[in-house]
């Protein structure tokens, strides 16, 4: 069955929309050193899909993610997490907010010794309660509003709005005038999407940025030694407790690392590692 034409122009301009996301979210990257992940071919894995497991074992396949320490060979860190969605009708705005839950939040919860930055970026039309159920779960919320990216297409003469009763031959001369567009039109649109948006880009990106530029204030670090001790009671684990001696000295070895990361904001990064090696390349990737 052939692609109906509604359906095409809705997908041009959600295109346009992930690549005016894209080019935003890559600055902001480069600004910080971080590696940008979105849908292409990458060393690091295996498909193009972006796929992160959470810690129940289920993969979720995100639009972007940026990474500490990575590089097109090897998987960073996330410090934040962005999910994106165009949607004309309100009628579909609570089931991609929920999908947008069902991914991250599994995800915030398995690198929460992480504290990643939460982000939907909404173009089209959202209800304000699916707006308010992401800002609920500590989602940081961008919202394109569907007049502005009109408004934008009618800066190089294409009237971009439909309904659900715009006939066919209307999207067939929307696409044709489309395709006439040379890249410095397209960055037209891009640009004035970006003015009439400003503010709300502006905040959306000092927010992201400030999640960055906490300052550490202090790194705990406890190393815990000792040899396990297995007993059948409860009562033989009090004994156990009662009769060890807290000043001993012992040779046991180092059963795990424990590090507290303290920023200036308040926020706490808490990590336990069994091993000595995990422990130095999850601080490295602070330096």
């Amino acid at each position: 069955m052939a692609e109906s034409f509604s359906h095409k122009w809705g997908q041009i301009i959600g295109n346009l929309i992930q690549e005016f996301i894209r080019e935003t979210l890559q600055q902001v990257a480069d600004e910080h050193g971080f590696y940008l992940d979105y849908q292409k071919k990458r060393k690091a894995r295996i498909s193009k899909k972006v796929s992160w497991q959470d810690r129940y074992g289920n993969y979720h396949d995100l639009d972007y993610v940026m990474e500490r320490a990575g590089t097109e060979d090897t998987l960073g860190l996330p410090v934040a997490f962005i999910e994106t969605a165009w949607r004309r009708y309100t009628k579909h705005s609570r089931n991609k907010v929920q999908e947008i839950e069902g991914a991250l939040i599994p995800l915030a919860d398995t690198y929460s010794h992480l504290n990643p930055f939460l982000g939907a970026i909404l173009a089209g039309v959202f209800t304000q309660g699916a707006l308010g159920q992401l800002e609920s779960k500590g989602f940081k919320i961008l919202y394109l509003e569907y007049d502005n990216i009109v408004k934008s297409f009618l800066s190089v003469g294409i009237n971009a709005s439909f309904n659900e009763s715009t006939p066919e031959v209307e999207f067939q001369n929307k696409i044709a005038q489309w395709d006439k567009l040379s890249m410095e039109n397209i960055t037209s649109i891009k640009n004035k999407l970006l003015n009439l948006e400003k503010v709300k880009i502006n905040n959306f990106i000092n927010t992201l940025q400030h999640s960055f530029s906490r300052l550490i204030q202090q790194v705990n670090v406890i190393v815990l030694h000792g040899l396990s001790q297995q007993v059948a009671t409860i009562e033989n684990a009090i004994e156990y407790i009662h009769n060890y001696l807290d000043t001993q000295s012992t040779s046991a070895p180092a059963l795990k690392y424990e590090i507290d990361i303290r920023y200036n904001n308040g926020d706490v990064i808490h990590a336990i590692f069994q091993n000595k090696t995990e422990a130095l390349k999850f601080l490295r990737t602070f330096v």
